[in-house]
């Protein structure tokens, strides 16, 4: 049975308004929607481009059933929105991903304890919830291993390496002495993203899946397609479908994995919303992971997510401001994205360029040459 479509014209929510807000926001604008957002930050980027601005916290019940009353559908921005905030929205009217979903999105453990029930394989690792289960994590796990905090945790927030029992401990005191994951260390080959959208009527698509490079446990360049066989790119489509599926998931889902040396593919985690990895589609996919998104809360066809050429993806932080933006313009393959951000901080995500080019080696040739230039200061 099909579910209602929501159709131009009607008011779209979105819960957070940074990067990934506000390029939603130019894709449901385009596509004539209304959109309403709600961030407490007065000069968010998502602010600028939406209809409606509520300025308020994610907790305030009332700017939240204000934002409920006004709205077709919610969607959110990332997954640090509280559920009970989802929970509260949903008796008012539609929200996706729905409060399920992110919680299990926002719990490393749970996430794993997820992907493993669904058939996928997680990195093997061990919970740490107080300081009695160091000695048996590290026993279970061994060394080298990764100490990542349980919540709250992204571009490489809450995550430390350790080598010995004794850095282990140092690192858990570190991490607060919060809940834990202890990660085993594997040699890694790749790192891959696969992105799929699904709607309330179970039709999925999926995108070409991306290799992802990290500098600093920051997303620094995604190459598309990603350089993986056939049978790997293959398989993480599919367990990314996988999860969708057995969430029930509606929206857009990006899966984060490990290629190791001998070829496993390896679960990682997973984002219940766009994802910087599939910034690429912007430019190169007949259809963008947030013109895909706007379909799938609406309850419309996916879009064809169809490769439509080569394409390397780079992240712009603050370290680089002022970017030279002649080494950029001077390129005539590159396409520039900025999120209106008004102070430009290190490590903070200020914009993209997209490298597009008739093969993937001409296309990192590109990116890398004039990354360089733009990291080499005045």
């Amino acid at each position: 049975m099909s579910t209602r479509q929501i159709l131009p014209g009607s008011t779209l929510g979105v819960l957070g308004g940074g990067q990934l807000g506000r390029m939603f926001c130019v894709a449901a604008r385009t596509m004539g929607y209304r959109v309403v957002v709600l961030d407490p930050d007065p000069l968010c980027g998502a602010g600028h481009i939406a209809d409606i601005h509520i300025q308020a916290d994610y907790t305030d019940l009332v700017a939240l059933a204000d934002m409920a009353n006004q709205c077709d559908v919610i969607t959110l921005e990332f997954e640090n929105i509280p559920s009970e905030s989802v929970r509260f929205i949903a008796d008012k009217t539609t929200v996706y991903p729905v409060a399920e979903s992110l919680e299990i999105a926002q719990n490393r453990d749970l996430e794993k304890q997820f992907a493993l029930k669904a058939g996928l394989q997680p990195v093997p690792y061990f919970v740490i919830e107080q300081e009695e289960d160091i000695e048996k994590a590290a026993d279970d796990v061994g060394f080298p291993a990764i100490l990542k905090s349980n919540t709250l945790g992204y571009d490489g927030k809450g995550q430390f390496v350790v080598n010995s029992l004794t850095e282990l401990a140092d690192a858990f005191n570190e991490a607060g002495k919060v809940a834990c994951v202890l990660e085993k260390k594997i040699t890694i080959q790749r790192e891959v993203s696969a992105i799929v959208a699904r709607n309330a009527n179970a039709e999925l698509a999926s995108f070409p899946v991306s290799e992802n490079q990290h500098v600093n446990g920051i997303l620094h360049m995604s190459i598309v397609p990603a350089r993986v066989s056939d049978e790997i790119t293959q398989l993480a489509i599919k367990n990314a479908s996988i999860l969708a599926d057995a969430m029930s998931y509606v929206g857009i889902l990006a899966v984060e994995f490990f290629v190791s040396d001998d070829n496993v593919l390896y679960f990682n985690e997973m984002a219940p919303r766009p994802h910087n990895s599939g910034h690429y589609s912007k430019d190169a996919c007949v259809t963008s992971q947030f013109e895909q998104q706007v379909r799938m809360i609406c309850g419309l066809p996916p879009g064809d997510t169809r490769l439509m050429s080569p394409v390397v993806m780079v992240n712009m932080l603050g370290d680089l401001w002022p970017p030279k933006w002649n080494d950029i313009f001077a390129q005539t393959n590159i396409k520039l994205h900025l999120y209106g951000k008004p102070e430009a901080r290190p490590g903070r995500k200020m914009g993209h360029f997209n490298v597009l080019s008739e093969d993937i080696a001409s296309a990192i040739d590109v990116a890398e040459q004039v990354f360089e230039k733009l990291n080499t200061r005045y």
